[in-house]
């Protein structure tokens, strides 16, 4: 499998996602999160984006989203996280369980995923992630196995205050099994919120 080629086009498409300005419509909004939608080009369900400012460099930022020691830790929807192969320093592979979630309603989901870190000019720096077949991580009746269409995480400095980031998640997830497509549609912009919210409480206790 060319993980190298499948990463550099799951980049083009998240940055592509993020230049994209039409169509979204909001969906969930906080004081300081808002969470949009729009039909996915990639399946029949739906991408939504997650929109934060982060009180961090994206440098900082983007480690913290994808390294076991990190995201093990911060974030509590996974049950377990590990990094299974490292293609090269920016690009590995990773395995995760998630907990049940929509209270109980949706059980626990497998993900092997392909992570590629890409850096821009700006300082922009990205996460790009989609869901791939591992030999050493098959599918078991243990756990349904989930797939992530092209997602991700964007962080770009803020102008005005370098020291801080815009953070832009993007996700599109097929969790596999019977679910109505409802039930997961309205799941969703929950978890992105409490994404957003894990990542900067993990932030201020983990890198402190």
């Amino acid at each position: 499998m060319d993980y190298k080629k499948m990463a550099d086009d799951v980049s083009k498409k998240i940055l592509a996602y993020s230049q994209d300005t039409s169509g979204w419509k909001v969906t969930k909004s906080t004081k300081n999160i808002t969470v949009s939608w729009k039909p996915s080009n990639e399946y029949s369900g739906n991408i939504y984006r997650g929109e934060a400012i982060i009180e961090e460099i994206p440098e900082k930022v983007i480690p913290f989203l994808y390294l076991a020691k990190y995201r093990s830790k911060w974030d509590k929807t996974l049950k377990s996280y590990s990094i299974v192969e490292e293609i090269d320093e920016d690009t590995v592979i990773c395995h995760c369980i998630t907990h049940s979630f929509a209270k109980g309603i949706i059980s626990p989901r497998e993900f092997v995923d392909l992570i590629h870190v890409r850096r821009y000019d700006a300082g922009v720096i990205t996460t790009n992630s989609i869901s791939v077949e591992y030999d050493k991580c098959p599918v078991t009746s243990s756990h349904v196995r989930g797939f992530n269409n092209p997602c991700g995480y964007i962080c770009t400095p803020l102008p005005e205050n370098p020291a801080h980031c815009t953070f832009g998640v993007y996700i599109q997830p097929e969790l596999g099994g019977l679910l109505p497509r409802s039930l997961v549609e309205s799941a969703i912009p929950n978890n992105v919120v409490s994404l957003i919210t894990d990542v900067r409480e993990g932030l201020k206790t983990l890198l402190e």
